[in-house]
């Protein structure tokens, strides 16, 4: 039987590779915002935007994995119970 929590573990160059596009571009947007040619609210406007962008995708992505480890946990424990019933059943009995 398979155990019920699967750890999958991302290689380090993922990690790495993740982490440096994120970075690389909020960074590259935010330069891109501060050297617009606009007064400093439509920059503040823009940096908002950005932060709440930002911070969706993130509540996103966790609520979409937080969902599929759920599905995945309910069909593990689906199958639990069928191999139970299937085990204790005894056709001749």
């Amino acid at each position: 039987m398979q155990s019920p929590v699967s750890n999958q573990v991302h290689s380090t160059g993922w990690v790495v590779q993740a982490w440096a596009s994120f970075v690389l571009s909020v960074g590259a947007m935010s330069i891109g915002i501060l050297n617009l040619p606009v007064d400093n609210w439509a920059k503040g406007y823009m940096g908002m935007g950005l932060a709440f962008t930002v911070g969706s995708t993130i509540s996103m992505a966790k609520t979409t994995r937080d969902n599929h480890e759920a599905k995945r946990l309910t069909a593990r424990v689906d199958e639990a119970r069928v191999e139970k019933l299937l085990s204790e059943h005894h056709p001749l009995k």
